[in-house]
Formats: structure tokens, sequence, C-alpha cells
């Protein structure tokens, strides 16, 4: 592995040496301080030792192994197999004079950025001159190395655990007379690896033994990257001291970190999800193999909630006059990355009356000790598993709480938390057993810098998700509710295989928000389709804009989960400023699933899904593991040519959109009721058509009407398009008798006889009968597809008469609506007096979604189109996915009445808003690049990192 890394690039390192020694649980006790804007106190850290990996050299294996090793009982959690590179992380001898002991008491003695004798260091971890081979299995001493980066680190001493009254039951004796390293060693192996029914006794142990005395201070070191300790004499990890206490503060700037002021103007700090993940906010193992519990002390001025990763709703204990202490712990292990803390001035949102399901949910409280054990086996490590509680199993929804500042109480009631039992109930339904006993969600500040993030117990969330309809809001939520499952309770081993976590969490977030919708099979099957026609769309546009290298699911191809000896890695492109802002793992992903469980049947996958969840719940996997397990559930008539390697090739390790070979473009991609071109539902070329189409006609349609008729100088595709329009016309338009039949049949023998494709029931009898097809014809192009779209959507219009507009109920009327805002552009400004007003339906989030994108296509929309575009749908109004699109038709098309709905879009919503920067800059329009600029600066100190570096590199 090539260690020669240098900070400017956009890899991220994985210092710690997870091979040798593993940290199993953290105790965390900190100060926060706003008025200097630190986090300062002490971190204990739990270690199990022992060589997970035998080394080979030569024909010898070595291996390192004691008496007090066995007698620890080192256990391997059974999915963390992590492959074993031949390369060395460290390469060079250490000196013993390289490292500093700073006490308490004394001088911190680091530079201005913390490191200690850091000189050499400026050129990243390979001019360390201490750097060594981390198992010292020769005369060295044990170096353990502990991801660290942007902290100031003041002292480093061994705990004394043997201290601690009543420890001795660790013991082989009752009574310690005579306490050694071995000794000491011996107890933390026996509290780390105490059985998950005695987890109570067990955090009660690790917070007295965070409080025993040192018993010698360790040298210590940092670099860029890491912290690196070593005890003199202690060459091997089993020698190295298992309990060890850390003294160090945060910085100001550092990366994990946001210090920052909520939508009061109240101080607040939270971790943002940093691309450097929680090294800034304590000294630990980032690796996800080093999956851990933890425990945390957290004090703050008694105005001040704290939020954290934590399995108890905490409650705060007054200390000091003004100050309170909040503690939370963690008993299922996850890896560091995970850990989330939040402290504002939060005002917990309750809804002004209760309903019997969340009476229901505050009554099942955390099971007792003895409900765990006895209800099957899991894969896991040995934890206190919900999925072992009958209790748990059956808890549709959670205790959860919602957090947000006082000023958006009323949005947070109307719109949140009426939200949260539902979708957490359509997650149950879907998945089963809630790996997490409970859920906290937090309204963010305006700088976070996505839409959500999702932590153990806990869910940050956008403001932008609060404003306009309940859609947003909704399918964020699900989102997020998912990543419970997916990203946190069944972790990627390796980093780099997002696609993991986010491909499967948008996926499920349209099955959430349709049981959580109580929809009906057909109508949640419209909604998802219309949602996959804008990722489709969005998929183009990644892919178009985005760097090839940075589009493949699976950069590390078979290298793909290894590390070196040590256990360090590196995540390829994971201090990318960019990556932040990019979905290719998020729409590849859902794609790939997507047309897997079209193969399979959502029946049959869903019901696979819940197995694999019960299979690898508190456990890592890489993409074999979940492709392996389906192919095995797939029957041999419809695996077809699927293999791990063909998805690997095809799905995982290209870029660009995929394409395999031999499968139906339908089953990959959805059809789309809109996209660009001026044909409504026109293929790449009307020589695709028929030619014999000129002489079709139906019966009983009103081929008067010129715009019904072939007529000179009409295309066969603008005929085509024409008869399914006419189809789709209310009766009366076909004169008496009924026009042929229900506007349905009508429909279906109007898309027969313009051969727009080739369409079948599909079975399932009346949820069953939306067109689907099986495959394109020869020669013809993708958008073709846009035809499907007519069967399967307006079908059951006659069906559903009275919700016209519930759902994307014809993709012929919405097609409709859009040809009249362009007949409205194109009218001179005065108008005849006959003409008649043009009327326009109202459409639903996702809709006016493809309405805007539609029109962002058109070359010019003239001021009076614009003013009515927003009058009509009150666009200000609406979600921010919505607003997003309208700021980007004011920007193209100059609008400048509307300018303030593009300040305000930067200013509020700057999850969404930094490439629009980029749009108003680009258009080299003074006016617009001033807005950008002012935006920006009343922004900028406020903004994440990540994003003001991507705005300002557009700006300046």
């Amino acid at each position: 592995m090539d260690i020669k890394l240098d900070p400017s690039r956009d890899d991220l390192p994985l210092m710690a040496n997870t091979s040798h020694i593993l940290v199993k649980h953290y105790v965390l006790d900190l100060d926060v301080d706003f008025e200097s804007q630190i986090i300062e106190g002490t971190i204990v850290l739990f270690f199990e030792s022992g060589n997970r990996f035998k080394k080979q050299s030569g024909s010898t294996k070595e291996t390192c192994q004691s008496e007090s090793d066995k007698a620890c009982r080192f256990r391997t959690p059974e999915p963390c197999h992590s492959p074993v590179t031949d390369t060395r992380t460290f390469s060079s001898k250490t000196r013993y004079n390289d490292f500093t002991i700073c006490g308490k008491g004394e001088k911190d003695t680091s530079g201005k950025d913390g490191n200690h004798d850091n000189q050499q260091q400026a050129s990243g971890i390979s001019s360390s001159k201490y750097c060594c081979d981390t198992g010292n299995h020769g005369s060295e001493d044990f170096l353990l190395v502990l991801d660290c980066c942007d902290l100031s680190v003041l002292k480093v001493e061994e705990v004394d655990v043997a201290a601690v009254p009543g420890i001795e039951k660790f013991t082989r004796s009752r009574k310690l007379t005579v306490v050694s390293e071995e000794l000491r060693n011996q107890i933390v192996c026996e509290l780390v690896t105490l059985p998950a029914d005695r987890w109570r006794e067990q955090l009660d142990y690790y917070a007295r033994c965070s409080q025993a005395p040192g018993c010698g201070e360790l040298l210590f070191d940092t670099d860029t990257w890491s912290l690196q300790i070593r005890k003199t004499g202690a060459q091997t990890a089993i020698d190295f001291p298992h309990a060890i206490r850390i003294r160090y503060s945060t910085k100001p700037q550092g990366r994990s970190v946001t210090w920052t002021s909520d939508q009061s103007g109240r101080p607040c700090v939270y971790t943002m999800g940093s691309p450097i993940n929680n090294r800034a906010l304590f000294p630990c193992q980032e690796p996800p193999v080093a999956m851990s519990t933890w425990q945390a002390t957290v004090r703050a001025a008694a105005s001040f909630v704290v939020l954290m990763s934590g399995e108890n709703s905490a409650k705060p204990t007054q200390l000091r006059e003004g100050y309170s202490s909040w503690h939370y712990y963690v008993t299922m292990p996850m890896p560091a990355s995970t850990f989330t803390i939040a402290v504002g001035s939060w005002t917990e949102m309750k809804p002004e009356t209760c309903s019997p399901n969340d009476l229901a949910a505050e009554r099942s409280s955390s099971p007792s000790e003895t409900d765990f054990r006895y209800v099957g086996i899991c894969g896991h490590m040995e934890y206190p598993c919900r999925f072992q509680n009958p209790a748990a199993t059956t808890q549709k929804i959670i205790p959860h709480r919602v957090f947000a500042p006082m000023c958006l109480k009323g949005a947070c009631q109307e719109t949140l938390l009426p939200l949260v039992p539902p979708c957490l109930s359509a997650a149950h339904h879907v998945l089963g057993t809630h790996p997490f006993a409970r859920l906290d969600i937090l309204i963010v500040p305006s700088n976070f810098p996505s839409l959500g993030m999702a932590s153990p117990h806990i869910i940050f969330l956008s403001q932008s998700v609060l404003t306009g309809m309940s859609h947003l809001c909704g399918t964020r939520l699900c989102h997020e509710i998912a990543h419970a499952w997916f990203g946190l309770a069944i972790g990627a081993q390796d980093w780099t295989e997002e696609w993991l976590s986010e491909g499967f969490a948008t996926h499920l977030e349209d099955v959430f928000w349709a049981e959580a919708q109580q929809l009906a099979p057909h109508e949640a099957q419209e909604q998802q389709e219309l949602k996959a026609c804008l990722r489709w769309c969005r998929l183009q546009d990644e892919v178009r804009n985005s760097p090839e290298e940075m589009q493949v699911l699976r950069p590390n191809k078979e290298k793909t989960g290894h590390v070196s000896d040590s256990g360090s890695s590196v995540i390829k492109h994971g201090l990318n400023p960019e990556k932040v802002f990019m979905q290719v793992h998020y729409l590849k992903g859902y794609f790939l699933l997507r047309f897997l469980a079209r193969r399979l049947g959502d029946d049959t996958y869903f019901a696979f899904l819940r197995k694999f969840v019960h299979t690898f719940h508190g456990q890592l996997i890489l993409s074999q593991d979940f492709l392996q397990m389906l192919l095995e559930n797939i029957p041999e008539e419809k695996r077809l040519e699927l293999s791990v390697e063909s998805i690997f090739r095809d799905w995982l390790e290209s870029s660009g959109i995929p394409q395999p070979m031999g499968i139906s473009v339908g089953e990959m991609f959805p059809p789309s009721p809109s996209f660009t071109g001026t044909a409504w539902l026109g293929a790449s070329s009307p020589s695709t058509l028929p030619r014999s189409c000129a002489s079709w006609s139906l019966k009983g349609s009103p081929s008067a009407d010129p715009r019904w008729s072939m007529g000179p100088g009409k295309s066969r595709e603008a005929y085509c398009v024409g008869l399914v329009k006419a189809a789709a016309e209310p009766s009366h338009r076909w004169g008496a008798g009924g026009g042929g039949g229900p506007r349905a049949e009508r429909v279906r023998r109007a898309l027969h006889l313009t051969g727009a494709c080739r369409l079948r029931r599909s079975a399932g009898g009346a949820q069953g009968s939306l067109f689907t097809r099986s495959r394109l014809l020869p020669g013809e192009s993708a958008g073709r597809l846009r035809r499907e779209a007519v069967g399967r959507f307006l079908f059951h219009a006659e069906e559903r008469p009275s919700r016209p507009v519930v759902l994307f109920k014809c993709s012929v009327v919405f097609e409709l609506q859009v040809e009249k805002w362009i007949r409205m552009n194109r009218r001179p400004r005065k108008r005849k007096r006959r003409e008649t007003e043009e009327v326009f339906e109202k459409l639903l989030p996702d809709q006016l979604v493809l309405l805007l994108e539609h029109l962002l296509e058109q070359k010019t929309l003239n001021p009076r189109t614009l003013q009515s575009l927003e009058r009509t749908y009150r666009l200000p109004q609406q979600d921010a996915e919505v607003r997003h699109r309208w700021c980007e038709l004011v920007v193209k098309h100059k609008y400048t009445k509307a300018y303030k709905d593009v300040e305000r879009f930067l200013q509020q919503d700057q999850a969404m808003g930094i490439y629009l920067y980029g749009e108003l800059m680009v258009s080299e329009d003074t006016r617009q690049q001033q807005v950008a600029r002012n935006c920006f600066e009343l922004t900028k100190e406020q903004m994440d990192r990540s994003s003001a570096q991507v705005v300002a590199e557009m700006l300046f």
C-alpha cells in the first residue's frame, strides 16, 4: 500500500493499526465551551489485543500469543474479515527521543497546529521520522496508532484499573496483592468480553475504571493524520496497556465539528458528517472494522440541550450553578465514525395532542436485561440485540423526540411531527425490527450541508424540508430512517462502497413513503415511477458533469476491503470537496436495486431483504455479501445471465450509465413522462414509426379537428401523438355514444394503432393493470420509452375519476399542461378578445419539478409567462426541490422581479444552493454575479467548510 500521502490530495487515510489492537469501548468526559469554541476533557479507551491475522515471513508464520491473551478469550467479529496485503504501513525505525511527554500541569509544547515535534510532518505521513512496523515483532516497542486530526493532545497515561473497588471479581484472586501490567490487561479483557445480559454492570465498571488514577504517562506524538503512542518495554500489542486515558481539546476550526448559530441566532455546535469523520472530535480508530461501544458525559451551560448517539433519552443533571451534565451510552458495537453530538438551545417539539400510537410507543421502554438471549442466534458479536427481544420485534413505532429552535415550532408541529409515527411504522412493516430502541430528530442550522444525516438514535434534518407540502419532509425522513438498517445496523466494510448505504436508503425511501401514505399498490407504483423519472434525469446530469473515476461505485475493484498488515487503508476521493455534492452512488445504487427488485418481483425481493437484514444486522458487509445471498434466492429461470461478476462489471466497476447486454432497458430504467425536446411522446426519429400511420384512425375520433388529422407537413410522430391525446380527451369531445368506449380503453386502442410500443398486461388483476414493455424494438432508442408512460399512468383514469391529481394520473394531462405554458409563452403581448384563458391543473411537487425542468429546456421564457407561472403554482411557497428549479428558471431568463427568491434560497437552503452560485456566475450578467457575491459574503462565515470552498472557487 502506498503510504506516501500528500495532504493536498483528495484521498483520505485511515491510519489506525486495527490489525494488532482494537478499541472495544470509549468513555468520554467532556466540557463544551462556547466562548472559546472548544470541547475539552478526557477519553478513556479500552482495548482488546491479539493478532487477528497470521502474518507470513518466508515460510514461517508468526503469531503473538500469551497466557493472558488466551485467558481473555479474544473474539473476532464474524463479518469483519479484512483481507491482508503484503505491504507494510511503516518502514523506518523508531527512536525513543522522538516522543514527548506533556503532563496535565505542564505547558502544551505543541505548535499552533497542536502537533508535537512536527516540523518534519508537513509533507504528510511518510515524512514521520518514527514510522515503523506497528506490529513490532522485533526488539522495538509496540506503537499504537490512532486516527487524529485538528486536536491538541495534552497528556496520555495508563489507567490503573486494578485500583477500582470490587474489580477483583474480574480476576482469579479474591484480593489483589501484586498488581502487574498483565493483571491490569486481564481485568480489561474480562470486562470487554462480558456477556450481553450483563451490559448494565459492564457500563458501570467502564465508568468506574475511567475515573481510576493513572499509573504512568505514555510517550506520544502526532502527525498530520494520527496520534501515535508507545510504552517503553511493551514490545507487542498484548503487552501494551489495555486502558489508556487521553487528555485533549478540539480546535475552533476542527473539521469534525461546526460552531455556528441556529435559526434564532443562538450559538450551537454539532458534528456534520465531515469527510474526516470524528478524528477531529476525539482520537479514535476510524476504520469500520473497529466496531466499538461508547458512553459519554458532556457538561455545558444549563441553557443548552445536549443530544447524542445514545440508547437512553438523557435528561440533564444539575451541577454547579448554571451548568448541567448529560450522559448517553450505546451497547451496540458500531464504527466510531457513526458517533454524533449536537449542543444548542434546542426546544423539544411536542404535538398538541398525543395519539394512541405515541402513547403505546412511550410505554414500550427499553427491554430488561432478561429479555435478551432466547430468541434465535444472531451472526454478530455479542451485544443486547433487539432482534433477540420479542417485545422489540413487534414494536412498530419506537419512542421518539423532535428538537428544533423555538422559532421553528409551528413548522415542526404542522409538517414534521405528524409524519414521524407513520414513517416509523412503515419502515417496520417493510423491514421488520427497528435496530435501535429510540430516535431523536433535530432540525439543524441552515448551514448544514445536506438535507439530512442519520446516526445511531439521532437524525439531523435540514430546515429546507419544513417548507411547502409534506412530500419532501416525508421522503427525506424515510430516507434517513432507512439508514438505521442500511448504513448503521449493516455497514460497509469498505467506505468506498457507499452505495451499500445510500443506494439502499434511496430505494427504500419510496417504499416507506408509499406505505406511510397508505397508498394502494397501483398508486404506490405510479408515485415511484414518477420519482424514478426524476432520478433518471439527475443521473444523466451527474454522468455528464462529473469525472469518470468518481462515477464508479466500487473503485478499488478486487482490492475492495483490503488493508495493510497494520490495518491502515486509504479511502479514494475521500477528501474531494465535490464528492459531498455528488449523487452518483445514490442514483446508480438505486437503479441497480430497482432492477434487481423487478427481476425478482417486489414480494420476493422484500421478503429476501428482511431475511438479509436478519442475517447481517450488527455486521459489516461488502457488495459480494449482498449479491451472493440475493442470487442464491433467485429462481434459476429468473437469474438468466446474472452473476456477481456481471453485476460488478456492468454496474459497480464501470463509469457512466450501466447498459448490461441482453437485459431489457425497460427493466433497468423507468419510462419517462417528460423529457427533453418538444415532441411530447416522440422517438428520436419519426422514421422509427410505421409508415402506414397516415391511414390510421379511431372510431368516433374528432377527425375533423386539424389537431388530430395527419394533414400536410405533419410528421407521423406528431400524428401519433395526436391520436393518443385525442384518446385522452373527455368523452364529450368524441361525440355521442361515448366515442369508442371508456377513456382507458380508447387510449389502449390508440397506443396499439400508433405502434408506439408493444404492450402487455401485467399479471395480478386490477393491481397489475399497468402497461409494461418487455424489450426495446431493434434500432429503437431509449427515448421511445416515453410512450410507455401513457399506458402506465392513464389506464386507471376511469377507475379513479374522483382523484384526478392525487397522483401522476396521466402523463397526457401533464404534457398538456406543459404545452399550455409553451403556447402561452409564444402568444403576442396583446391577445385577441375571444381567446380564452388557459386553465392549469394543480400539480404535486414532483410533477412541478418535472414541469420546471421541461421549461428549463425552452430557449426563452418571457417575463409575463414567468410571472403567471409563479402565481399559478405559488412557487416561492413550494418545497425546496421545486424552489430550486424555480430559481434556476429565474437565473436563466434573468427574471429580475424574482431575484429576491434566489437570494432567500441561497441563504436559507444552503444544503441545495451550492451550484446555483455557479449558474449565477456563468451567466456573465453583472447583476446576477453581484447577487452571488452578496449572498456569499452574508453566509460564508457560517457556511460548511466544504461548501464554502466549492463556492469560493466558483466566485473568485
